[in-house]
């Protein structure tokens, strides 16, 4: 990788390892919403393939194929996204702003970021435990879109 790539370069001139690089690994892109014309509303509720744990997906070079609804994010689409996180790195490139500072291409590693309660873990319940007439106990937050 480049030395401090996300200072110098935008999102649609990184290489495959800076993109990847890029994704902090809260997982809070994993968790299930429910996006309509004026807002989104996130439930804390992981997709079926959300390590909880790590924060990270079990099966990401398939997750395309085996999860319906999962949006592959490319430096094209994130403008269309925007029900990402403010605090998404993507998001916040494409926004031009720098990177927080509890990320961990910053800080060497996820410690940090964790004890801000960054990532989803350990709070968020996986999909197939939480029945469909069930998830509006798990709302975290509806935001109106832009």
């Amino acid at each position: 990788m480049r030395e401090e790539f996300w200072k110098h370069y935008a999102l649609s001139e990184l290489n495959t390892k800076e993109w990847e690089a890029l994704c902090d690994g809260c997982g809070q892109c994993c968790l299930v919403r429910h996006v309509s014309e004026h807002e989104v509303s996130v439930f804390n509720i992981a997709c079926e393939l959300l390590d909880i744990k790590h924060s990270r997906c079990s099966d990401y070079h398939n997750r395309l194929e085996k999860v319906p609804h999962c949006h592959p994010l490319t430096a094209e689409t994130v403008a269309q996204y925007s029900w990402l996180p403010e605090s998404c790195t993507y998001r916040r490139m494409f926004r031009g702003e720098d990177l927080p500072n509890w990320h961990p291409l910053l800080t060497g590693n996820r410690e940090q970021m964790r004890a801000q309660g960054i990532t989803v873990s350990p709070s968020a319940v996986h999909v197939q435990h939480v029945p469909r007439h069930a998830r509006s106990l798990h709302l975290i937050k509806t935001k109106t879109l832009e």
